[in-house]
């Protein structure tokens, strides 16, 4: 009994260190060049930033659209000389953009040659739950799976990624990754950058623990498992410190923080402002001026940086606030073809009226480690945790327990993310959301005991998930189920 309490204490006391360094490390004090693996920078010469390809449609019929995505094991040079073990979709890292109209009927071949079973998430997209591609979706090796669906929602920037269970943090920090776009009538009459690859860019963040010899391994330390895995390098559309040459006027930039873990706050060098005109379900109803954006595992937005005032040569750095750390940066290089008036409004949002909701439910993020869970359960593939029904509107009460060593660590900041469904929020802590948080969402960051209420109408039978979006969260089971119907 002696020995059992000794090293019962023992581990205390390794537990409590271990939580005071990732409690510095998640409020920003830890610099992203600087891990318990890695303890040289690494800093390689720059290169320009890649633009993931338009995936091609094979359907020539103009109300419909038939794609092919492929997921497939490659190798991949984050250093140069350096290769390393990736995976990716049609290609060795990361995926195409898949590029839709509302309205459109769009079917999607994928097919599975990693040498074990997979799945892909249409993250942000309402559709029902066999076509949403959540861990019940299994693909397995050399399988095709042929999802069908009409696209029913505004326009708007969205992601694919595997989901499947205990397996999504490895397979989405081994590269398969990819955006979804959106656009409809309101998107393509509005007076903004719309010129892919031109005006309009998309930037894919994700973080890696990147060794000196260019090896990214997905190999969990207890702070990975703590904490979610947060990487000592940061690529942009699988680059590291790239450049993007824009021309000298308004540009538009489509952000998803791609990372299994790490939350950004992305800023301009030069205190170079610029107005968000979306976040993650389609377009704000007004811009909203921003000198800085948090995002969280997930999350996206669209925003416009004006590059009018620069000359050409100049060069605009993108910063992570939180760490200090470097991300890429803007050479200013061409004239402007086009000028753009921003309107000073984009569209209009139908607000759900919280007294149309038929129900309040609560869900409650807590514990820590392997111990996280909502409402005090971890997922289990055979069981329904919330039974609702078609059409219904309700209220969801998300809230973070500061768990933390009793409170004694301040606790994590955790996305909540539900899928084939777009939420309001109606309030945090009580108060209105910011600005930014106006519009549409399917990703939303509740910190150490905030409570934050959303309204939503959920128009899609079948089984889905709620879960953090921490990726290893989610794996350890912080995820439960719902059931349309």
């Amino acid at each position: 009994m002696m020995r059992k309490g000794i090293g019962l204490a023992l581990a205390l006391v390794a537990i409590t260190v271990v939580s005071l360094t990732l409690f510095i490390s998640n409020m920003g004090m830890d610099p992203i060049n600087h891990t318990e693996n890695e303890s040289e920078a690494i800093t390689p010469s720059e290169k320009p930033l890649p633009i993931p390809p338009l995936l091609e449609d094979k359907n020539p019929n103009p109300d419909e659209a038939e794609f092919h995505l492929t997921a497939q094991s490659s190798t991949s040079e984050f250093l140069p000389g350096q290769v390393t073990d990736t995976l990716g979709y049609n290609g060795s890292y990361l995926g195409p953009v898949i590029r839709v109209k509302k309205n459109e009927k769009v079917t999607v071949k994928v097919k599975n040659e990693l040498a074990e079973a997979t799945t892909v998430h249409w993250h942000g997209l309402e559709v029902d739950g066999e076509r949403d591609g959540g861990p019940h979706t299994g693909i397995l090796p050399g399988e095709t799976w042929e999802p069908n669906f009409t696209i029913n929602q505004p326009a708007a920037t969205l992601w694919y990624h595997p989901h499947l269970l205990h397996k999504t943090g490895e397979q989405v920090y081994k590269g398969l990754a990819g955006l979804f776009y959106i656009d409809d009538e309101v998107s393509e009459n509005m007076p903004i950058p719309k010129e892919y690859g031109v005006n309009d860019f998309p930037l894919v963040i994700q973080d890696k623990n990147l060794s000196s010899n260019g090896k990214v391994e997905y190999d969990l330390s207890m702070h990975d498992v703590m904490m979610g895995l947060q990487g000592n390098t940061v690529l942009v559309n699988g680059a590291i410190n790239p450049y993007l040459e824009v021309p000298k006027g308004k540009v538009r930039l489509r952000l998803l923080n791609g990372s299994n873990a790490r939350i950004y706050q992305f800023s301009l060098s030069n205190s170079q402002g610029f107005v968000q005109i979306a976040s993650d379900g389609g377009f704000l109803e007004k811009p909203v001026e921003m000198s800085n954006i948090v995002l969280s595992s997930a999350e996206r937005a669209e925003i416009i940086v004006d590059f009018s005032d620069y000359q050409l040569g100049e060069r605009i750095t993108l910063t992570d606030q939180v760490t200090g750390a470097k991300l890429m940066e803007f050479v200013v290089s061409t004239e402007a073809k086009e000028t753009f008036n921003i309107p000073e409004k984009l569209t209009d949002i139908q607000k759900i009226d919280p007294s149309s909701a038929v129900r309040t439910r609560e869900f409650v993020m807590q514990g820590m480690g392997p111990n996280v869970n909502i409402n005090g359960k971890q997922m289990a593939m055979d069981r329904i945790d919330e039974h609702l029904n078609v059409h219904d509107t309700e209220i969801w009460e998300i809230s973070n327990e500061n768990s933390g060593m009793g409170g004694m660590m301040g606790g994590m900041a955790h996305p909540f993310h539900a899928h084939g469904v777009q939420f309001q929020i109606l309030d945090r802590n009580g108060n209105p959301p910011p600005a930014n948080e106006t519009g549409w969402k399917d990703t939303i960051l509740i910190y150490p005991d905030e409570t934050v209420r959303v309204i939503a109408t959920f128009n899609h039978k079948g089984i889905f998930m709620y879960h953090c979006h921490i990726l290893e969260h989610e794996d350890a089971g912080m995820m439960g189920q719902f059931e349309v119907k």
